[in-house]
């Protein structure tokens, strides 16, 4: 086994915690990936991961070689790239982060015909609210909603989102509708944990801006969450139009406080900012950048 190999299954042992879900990933057995760290602790003379009954963890000589093997692995990817460009075609294994919610409800659909059309390439997906480490975590590209932090990534706007404040009919019968943004304060808010504005929501009117302070009944980093929590009549919800589109349409929710609008928030491809990208990538951001908008309209 080359050493770029062993490299590649630690790393995914590392990122997955688990043999037996590297393994699943990589297309391998358990006992290859374990022998193969084992292996490579041997020729290096020292452990690089604890391993107890419960849990795996990286030692700290284990975290320092994690992150030098995703810089050595990015490096022959920007090499391979370099050979491959010219070609145009799309090979080897693209690992993507991207939201939850979003990605188990508007990207998922997208993933067979890519694939279809690019048969050489593999898909490793990972679906998660956090903001990942693309180039410590060995990430290809991330799908980031919101305002985007200055930094060295690279990004490309694919749509846009709109956020909505609603609740359920039963909730507004019983604690009465907002009428004014500074309503907002004496209901019952479902919040979402990851805002970067907080519990300080902003809502404007054509020259007018309020800011409100909301006091969360339930707060949690995951939309779909809030959405079952109002779907349940527990209060009051600030969410994407891809979230909360189906049950507005169906009646199930509506709008509160119409003509206040809470903005818009851009949904981007995020990449690291490397000299070559490689054509699974670039192949993948035109891809979505063509298709996404038009499955958000269809919702």
């Amino acid at each position: 086994m080359d050493r770029f190999q062993e490299m590649s299954i630690f790393r995914a042992v590392v990122d997955a915690g688990s043999f037996t879900q590297a393994a699943e990933r990589l297309g391998l057995s358990k006992a290859a990936v374990s022998r193969s760290v084992s292996q490579l602790e041997a020729r290096l003379g020292v452990r690089l991961l604890n391993r107890t009954t419960r849990r795996l963890s990286a030692t700290q000589e284990g975290k320092t070689f994690h992150a030098r093997c995703g810089s050595l692995l990015a490096e022959l990817d920007e090499a391979e790239a370099e050979i491959t460009a010219g070609s145009g075609q799309a090979r080897g294994l693209l690992r993507v982060a991207a939201p939850l919610s979003f990605g188990v409800a508007h990207l998922a659909p997208l993933w067979g015909e890519f694939m279809a059309r690019h048969p050489q390439v593999q898909l490793d997906i990972s679906l998660n609210d956090r903001l990942v480490d693309l180039v410590d975590e060995g990430f290809d590209l991330a799908i980031r909603i919101g305002r985007l932090a200055d930094s060295s990534l690279i990004s490309r706007p694919l749509a846009r989102t709109r956020l909505i404040l609603c609740a359920s009919p039963r909730y507004l019968r019983r604690a009465g509708t907002p009428r004014a943004p500074q309503d907002l304060a004496r209901h019952a808010v479902l919040a979402y944990s990851l805002f970067s504005s907080g519990n300080l929501w902003t809502l404007h009117r054509a020259t007018e801006q309020v800011q409100v302070r909301i006091t969360p009944r339930l707060l949690t980093n995951n939309g779909d969450t809030c959405v079952q929590a109002a779907l349940g009549h527990a209060g009051i919800v600030l969410q994407p139009d891809f979230l909360v589109g189906p049950a507005l349409a169906e009646g199930r929710l509506v709008q509160i406080l119409k003509g206040w609008e809470a903005g818009e928030l851009g949904i981007h491809a995020v990449y690291p900012s490397r000299e070559h990208v490689s054509p699974k990538v670039r192949l993948l951001i035109d891809d979505l950048a063509r298709r996404l908008p038009a499955r958000l309209e269809q919702g």
